[in-house]
């Protein structure tokens, strides 16, 4: 989803950019309560260089069409969702001024896309989820695949209603509205098994390093209460 310069115009591109820096200033603030532990650190720079690994591959979704890992629900879920927004930016900060992958201009539309709205509603969802699932390892690694399922046509649906109000290319409306809330749909399937299957494998082996294991802990302390005389 790496918008080019020329997509939006001006006046919409430096709207997207003061809400992206609006976005990122908040992070900052969230982050730090989200570190808690200085051990998650490092995580923060795998998390990061995963995800930037992972947008180099793409798989196909149809019609010439390809789709590759956003990254916002796997970021949120490990490191927090303030401090996945951040991750998120400075991936697409590199791609952009190092790879020319999305535009100069459109960098801040970029961020509030794939690293702003992704984060956000993965993690609405996550939370909203872990509240009535059962506080089971498998519920972390389920609300974690569901929300990046949802997240990647959310932002492919703001993407459009940005593009109503300041799309400079003459598509019509209805166009891009199926061509990208339809193809980033299949796009959201392989977002969530990648998503879900990184978060199991990560809660296997070090479940401490995920953000999101913390909300196992109300449902297995209510297990115990109930069993102990």
């Amino acid at each position: 989803m790496h918008v080019p310069d020329g997509v939006l115009n001006l006046p919409t591109s430096i709207a997207t950019g003061v809400i992206a820096a609006a976005g990122i200033a908040i992070s900052l603030k969230v982050a730090r309560r989200e570190f808690v532990d200085d051990r998650k650190a490092p995580m923060v720079g795998i998390v990061a260089t995963l995800i930037f690994a992972a947008q180099m591959i793409t798989f196909p979704v149809g019609a010439g069409t390809s789709g590759h890992l956003m990254g916002g629900a796997l970021a949120a879920i490990l490191v927090g969702p303030g401090t996945g927004v951040l991750c998120i930016s400075v991936v697409l900060v590199v791609q952009a001024f190092l790879f020319a992958d999305g535009g100069i201009t459109a960098l801040g539309t970029n961020i509030l896309l794939m690293g702003i709205v992704t984060t956000v509603v993965a993690w609405a969802i996550f939370r909203g989820l872990m509240l009535v699932l059962p506080g089971r390892r498998w519920a972390v690694a389920f609300s974690a695949g569901t929300g990046a399922f949802l997240s990647v046509p959310a932002a492919a649906a703001v993407f459009v209603a940005l593009f109503a109000i300041g799309g400079s290319v003459p598509v019509p409306l209805d166009a891009v509205l199926a061509a990208m809330v339809g193809w980033h749909t299949l796009i959201g399937l392989g977002e969530a098994v990648i998503t879900a299957v990184i978060v199991s494998a990560v809660l296997a082996t070090r479940p401490d390093l995920v953000y999101g294991s913390r909300f196992e802990r109300p449902a297995k302390m209510l297990a115990e209460r109930v069993v102990t005389p």
